[in-house]
């Protein structure tokens, strides 16, 4: 297993307060994509704030609600739109693992986030286990997602994330190869020049590692 590297790591944006946040997926739409109305996200958020129990949270609509497919396209860097790259059109099947627990409510807030640079260059099967032992909890993609929306400057060029917490179950079980990740194109290959900057929602082999993937993790999920 490589060693970790705090040195790396970055001082990251504090988020908005939850209200803003909530304004945020407002403006974007994300609501009507979830089929919640304004007021629920409002009321959520402003129940969520006092007394100052929201420092630091992500408000995040949950997956069923609003799915990667839906939500990457709000990703907007340099004007351009976020997408799924063109061999994962599966993406929505991506679930949490069962060891995540994600609330059953259509809003919950992620806690105690972090994008995991110390972590630059190991797999995601390394990376599993080192996070259950420092009990944190792997990022859904849709929740990697959300934080963008919200703080887009924690996707950086050498410093973007994994969200191993989302895997596809094949029929027969077992885990796909697969593990989502948000990156930055660089509008290569069948990305395309129009979307060079972009923010993207693509894969990495559960066994590779990547200098510029780190894996994004959180202390835990509550309902508000």
């Amino acid at each position: 297993m490589p060693e970790t590297t705090p040195a790396a790591s970055a001082v990251l944006p504090v988020l908005p307060a939850l209200s803003a946040q909530a304004e945020r997926l407002i403006e974007l739409g994300v609501h009507e994509i979830a089929g919640l109305p304004a007021a629920e996200l409002r009321a959520f958020a402003a129940a969520a704030e006092a007394p100052a129990g929201g420092d630091g949270a992500l408000l995040t609509v949950h997956p069923d609600r609003a799915p990667a497919s839906a939500v990457a396209p709000l990703l907007h860097r340099d004007g351009t739109p976020g997408f799924v790259v063109t061999d994962m059109p599966d993406v929505d099947l991506f679930t949490p693992l069962d060891t995540v627990a994600v609330p059953d409510a259509p809003l919950y807030l992620v806690t105690g986030l972090d994008r995991g640079d110390h972590m630059a260059n190991w797999s995601p099967n390394e990376a599993l286990p080192a996070l259950t032992e420092e009990h944190r909890t792997p990022l859904l993609l849709t929740e990697g997602i959300h934080w963008v929306l919200q703080q887009p400057a924690v996707l950086e060029r050498n410093r973007c994330f994994m969200t191993i917490g989302s895997r596809l179950r094949k029929a027969n079980g077992a885990l796909d190869a697969r593990t989502p990740a948000i990156w930055i194109s660089n509008g290569t290959g069948r990305d395309g020049r129009e979307r060079r900057n972009a923010s993207k929602v693509g894969w990495c082999w559960v066994g590779n590692r990547h200098t510029w993937l780190g894996f994004a993790s959180a202390t835990k999920r509550r309902g508000g």
